[in-house]
């Protein structure tokens, strides 16, 4: 069984910063998953917003590129994102997401079968 449970949301003010922290309870080998975090805001269809996948490569939507860093330790079985210069387009609830199969980073939503509960990320103006 593999359990994600993420943590860190919150609400901020426009040009705030927030690290999101998703920890993984897994039987198979952690860094052999690649991972990513996913977002879903009211009245819009979940969107990729970082990942990283087993090889250690990294991708960004390009409405955070060089605003969010996604990391992740493997010794701890955690996976971050670094949410810096935030804006009100940023609110949403956000979601770690992991595919066993690994690989390079990717943003394709059905081989990631393994989904947190989700943590409300509110950014005001």
């Amino acid at each position: 069984q593999v359990t994600l449970v993420e943590a860190g949301g919150g609400s901020v003010q426009a040009g705030g910063s927030l690290r999101l922290s998703c920890e993984v309870s897994t039987g198979y080998i952690y860094a052999r998953y690649a991972m990513a975090w996913f977002r879903q805001a009211p009245g819009k269809e979940r969107e990729g917003v970082a990942a990283i996948g087993s090889d250690g490569s990294t991708g960004y939507a390009d409405s955070v590129k060089d605003r969010f860093i996604i990391s992740r330790d493997n010794a701890k079985k955690v996976l971050y994102l670094q949410m810096n210069n935030l804006n009100p387009e940023d609110t949403a609830i956000y979601y770690c997401a992991a595919d066993p199969y690994g690989g390079e980073w990717h943003f394709e939503g059905w081989r990631y079968i393994h989904l947190g509960q989700g943590t409300q990320v509110t950014v005001s103006s």
